[in-house]
């Protein structure tokens, strides 16, 4: 150590001040730097790309903060509607996971995924091992059953998430592939999924008080979105238009009035932006117009969250059951609900209508 200091005539000794090694800073020696680097190496950021609100929404509730979560599709756009991108396919060409439906809901992807070029790009699908249904077909139908903007018509239904119990089974498959793709975060990824699926099984617990009263009834949406949830609670469902860019026929209209009719329904529950569609047919019927939503788009891009996925899903099992006749009535949701992750929405008080 060395001090260096300055001797005034009178002998006071002022320090001046005190280094290790000199009296002036020295820079940092090459061989320290590597050394500092080689402690603290920086690991890539793992990027996970989704296709649409409810992919993400599930993904964003699995990962919690340990990615980037990034949404291929604009948050007002569905697959119907979409058209790619050039930042779009880079955003494939660099990201380490891809996350997708399935069910040929997001065919757009095969050329995007071609075209970025990508070997290391994992792609988890997360309609795997779900059990679906074959997609109706009406007389109409024929004419459209081609490919619309990247969304064809498949072979079976592809709205597995708007089904609590089928959204289970795709919270899993991504859970599952993220811990093979990234083992480190098995932890992380199977606390937050559990957490996720105990939001999805108080869904579930819900529609069945709300719904289990109109078993065998017929509900009415826009666009064929409802089988795999009309299914799951012992109802029955019908639809004005196959997908959002068919014009009704007369033989549509009909098939929906008849249901009204036969299961005495209250309400038609058309789309977010779509309820003009039905004002007319609702006038003509005595009933009322209401939503639910497929959640294949989200109002900003601050929505694409598990959370808002929640709240939508829990409208529209009310909206249904008051489309049904009921009376709406508070929520009270379980006490076993009490998880709170980085993703989730605080539970509201027992008691309190959500």
């Amino acid at each position: 150590m060395t001090i260096c200091a300055t001797l005034r005539p009178w002998g006071v000794l002022v320090i001046l001040g005190v280094f290790l090694g000199s009296c002036a800073p020295q820079a940092q020696r090459p061989q320290e730097q590597q050394t500092a680097q080689e402690a603290t190496p920086a690991e890539p950021e793992l990027t996970i790309v989704t296709t649409f609100l409810p992919i993400t929404a599930f993904t964003k509730a699995v990962v919690g903060d340990r990615a980037t979560v990034e949404q291929l599709l604009p948050h007002n756009t569905d697959s119907h509607d979409f058209q790619a991108r050039p930042e779009d396919l880079q955003r494939l060409s660099t990201a380490r996971v891809l996350v997708k439906n399935g069910l040929e809901m997001e065919t757009f992807l095969d050329k995007l995924i071609e075209n970025a070029a990508n070997p290391d790009l994992k792609i988890i699908d997360t309609s795997a091992g779900v059990a679906t249904i074959a997609r109706e077909k009406h007389d109409h139908d024929h004419d459209h059953d081609h490919d619309h903007q990247g969304h064809s018509h498949g072979e079976f239904n592809p709205h597995i998430w708007l089904d609590p119990k089928r959204a289970m089974q795709q919270v899993k498959n991504i859970r599952d592939g993220l811990i093979a793709i990234d083992p480190e975060g098995a932890a992380i990824y199977g606390k937050n999924a559990a957490a996720f699926i105990q939001e999805l099984e108080a869904l579930d617990a819900l529609a069945r008080e709300k719904l289990t009263p109109f078993a065998g009834k017929t509900f009415v949406v826009y666009h064929d979105v409802a089988p795999y949830f009309a299914e799951s609670y012992n109802l029955k469902t019908t639809y004005l238009v196959g997908i959002p860019s068919v014009n009704p026929s007369p033989a549509d209209v009909q098939r929906v009035m008849q249901a009204v009719q036969q299961s005495d329904l209250k309400t038609l529950l058309t789309e977010p932006g779509q309820e003009q569609v039905f004002e007319s047919l609702a006038k003509d019927l005595g009933v009322k117009v209401s939503v639910f939503d497929p959640l294949e788009r989200a109002p900003s891009a601050a929505d694409l969250t598990p959370a808002y996925f929640l709240q939508r899903m829990e409208q529209n099992i009310r909206n249904l059951a008051e489309a049904f006749g009921a009376q709406q009535q508070a929520y009270r949701r379980p006490d076993s609900i009490a998880v709170v992750g980085p993703w989730m929405r605080l539970s509201a008080p027992l008691g309190t209508a959500l």
